[in-house]
């Protein structure tokens, strides 16, 4: 897909993987519609730099009728939407007897349900203009065990195969549905790690014996929003730390 006079609509996308996956459409050509919890304009004068209009929308993904009216805002704001990436999440920490009934709940409406109200919102206008492009993050957390974290790793779980059903569904429509799954990235998300732990992640469990940038994945998603030949597919970036678990 040529992304120059089309429009993405990224959620999560002022900090971390959606800020730049924001600038990395940007300078393909796209124009970036950037929801978040928090307005912070920072991106948008990145992007608008780069001669891409831009615009910020507040909004709640928890909240169904928050994700749908994101993807209205942006049409509003700048036409159409082509290209849909669900970066937005949060940490949902605790075992099985650990974690809160608030904190599961939570984690589903976030990275899960807003899922079903974006694609329900935002897949007729990707019809009228016959096809588009559906990226969603998912992490290697949902495709091995890892302790203390049970409601984060069953949502990402939950995403590939959610991206595995809707491009079957809307393969006839030239609308490619994808995902990708971060190991561990350099983000915000993960500033609860004491030194000694990222230590032990570099020296112990990364294979590359280096953590990934939010960048890193921000290309991957790139490209499955531009090859238009790929669909139904997760790309994992994590410096072959699944590999080493398996």
């Amino acid at each position: 897909m040529d992304l120059r006079e089309k429009v993405a609509l990224i959620t999560g996308g002022t900090q971390g993987i959606g800020a730049a996956t924001a600038l990395a459409l940007a300078e393909r050509g796209a124009d970036i519609a950037i929801v978040a919890r928090h307005i912070d304009h920072g991106v948008r004068v990145k992007v608008e730099a780069l001669g891409r209009r831009c615009v910020v929308i507040g909004r709640d993904m928890a909240l169904p009728e928050n994700a749908t009216a994101c993807v209205q805002e942006a049409v509003r704001a700048l036409g159409r939407v082509d290209v849909l990436v669900h970066s937005a999440g949060a940490r949902a920490p605790g075992g099985l007897m650990e974690v809160t009934t608030e904190v599961w709940h939570e984690a589903f409406d976030v990275h899960v349900h807003a899922i079903l109200h974006l694609c329900r919102a935002a897949v007729p206008l990707m019809k009228q203009k016959g096809g588009g492009a559906i990226v969603l993050v998912s992490s290697v957390a949902g495709l091995r065990g890892c302790p203390g974290g049970l409601a984060y790793g069953v949502v990402k779980g939950a995403i590939p195969q959610f991206a595995r059903l809707l491009a079957r569904e809307l393969a006839d429509e030239n609308i490619r549905v994808n995902c990708v799954a971060p190991g561990i990235i350099r983000t915000a998300f993960q500033d609860y790690l004491s030194p000694a732990q990222a230590k032990n992640n570099i020296d112990n469990r990364i294979p590359l014996h280096r953590e990934g940038k939010p960048e890193d994945v921000a290309e991957a998603i790139a490209l499955l929003a531009t090859n238009e030949f790929i669909t139904g597919e997760c790309i994992t970036l994590d410096g072959g730390q699944t590999m080493r678990l398996a």
